[in-house]
């Protein structure tokens, strides 16, 4: 089931990488072409981009699509690899915890306070707060769910630079 989660968020990632294009591309014609810059544009890309990352990460990782330098690893025995892999995970997980506790920490004074970016959309702080808690909570599961595949003996998924 978190499977199927983790796919939607990464196509809801995607979307909002394409709307975030879209959005710049815009503001660049409006700018340049019929001088007449958006209030909107750079400020609502920015928060396309930013949910996009947070939202994509547990895809990321469990499609093994993120930056990976094993050059090292895969001199060693299978089962000092599936060791090194659960490390890593783990590592992964205690960031992920640290972060996700910190980040709802500051989303939630921003909410409290009522805190606003300060820009000429004035929008709430905590929208572009809340995807660092959200994104790092399911990073976190993700984590889980590959250390438990890990220890049942799942091949080490070896990504997309193959």
């Amino acid at each position: 089931m978190f499977d199927r989660l983790t796919l939607i968020l990464a196509w809801v990632a995607a979307i909002l990488f394409v709307l975030a294009g879209c959005m710049l591309t815009y503001e660049v014609l409006a700018r340049y072409f019929f001088v007449r810059p958006t209030i909107w544009a750079a400020e609502l890309s920015q928060l396309c981009l930013i949910w996009g990352s947070l939202l994509g990460m547990p895809w990321a990782l469990a499609a093994r699509r993120h930056i990976s330098v094993d050059a090292i690893t895969r001199l060693l025995a299978p089962k000092v690899q599936r060791l090194v892999e659960i490390i890593a995970m783990a590592c992964i997980l205690a960031f992920s915890v640290m972060v996700t506790i910190k980040g709802w920490e500051i989303f939630y004074e921003s909410f409290e306070r009522g805190r606003t970016s300060g820009t000429m959309l004035d929008l709430p702080a905590w929208v572009a707060e809340l995807p660092v808690a959200i994104g790092f909570a399911l990073l976190a599961i993700q984590a889980v769910i590959e250390i438990i595949g890990l220890a049942r003996g799942k091949d080490i998924p070896k990504g997309a630079h193959e």
